[in-house]
């Protein structure tokens, strides 16, 4: 059994899809990061970065004790080496799939994480940093456009470099994007938000935070926004 630490952000979703594609048991631990959830010691334990997700698998395949992960990007590399899904074995497709996966933790993520705080949240609207998110979003969603042309996915074969940039396109609205300028982006978009695994995915967000896709308050932008070393101290 997983036990899954999550709450419905993009970096959630992206391990719920891959989940739900396998049919892997596992059990949602909800971490509320609008109260401070993630700064709690027992979370801390395991996610010392306090970010969710985080993941504790019960039955790993060395039979020994309870793997602990943390960061999205190891968790689905994981899943995707216990189950012998979603990451082919081939050592050329795999790096394929693995080069993907880097370029969304490093790039589409954070990029269109900051496009989000400036455009969203930020207490005073500084169009400099609003334009330089808004433009470099612009331009990996035209990178992934490109590569998108000639292939169905992401590496060819749906694969894990797949679900972790389809939830940083989601909200591509309020990232100031338009799908209609990305077409291949767009059919992809399209094909992923159709598979079944995904819509289950999806339809978890509601049941574990009935205020999502809602703003911040501005007590919850108190505890998510401007933290410094002192929320990890022991």
């Amino acid at each position: 059994m997983i036990d899954l630490y999550y709450w419905p952000t993009p970096n959630g979703h992206k391990i719920t899809m891959f989940l739900e594609e396998t049919g892997l048991p596992y059990t949602i631990q909800p971490i509320n990061i609008g109260t401070g959830d993630q700064f709690k010691p027992e979370f801390l334990a395991f996610s010392p970065n306090n970010r969710m997700p985080a993941m504790i698998d019960h039955a790993p395949a060395d039979g020994g004790a309870p793997v602990k992960i943390f960061e999205s990007g190891a968790i689905l590399i994981y899943l995707a080496e216990k189950t012998g899904k979603f990451m082919p074995s081939d050592l050329r497709k795999r790096f394929d799939v693995l080069q993907w996966l880097m370029w969304q933790m490093g790039g589409l993520g954070p990029m269109a994480g900051q496009n989000h705080h400036f455009s969203a949240y930020a207490p005073e609207k500084i169009p400099y940093a609003i334009d330089r998110y808004v433009n470099e979003t612009n331009r990996l969603y035209g990178v992934l456009n490109k590569r998108l042309a000639d292939r169905e996915f992401v590496a060819g074969d749906y694969s894990i470099a797949d679900m972790a940039a389809y939830p940083w396109v989601v909200p591509y609205e309020r990232q100031g994007q338009k799908l209609e300028d990305f077409p291949h982006l767009k059919r992809w978009f399209e094909a992923i938000r159709a598979r079944p695994a995904t819509v289950r995915a999806y339809e978890l967000g509601p049941k574990v935070n009935s205020n999502v896709g809602k703003t911040f308050t501005d007590e919850q932008k108190k505890v998510l926004f401007g933290q410094t070393a002192a929320v990890v101290k022991a």
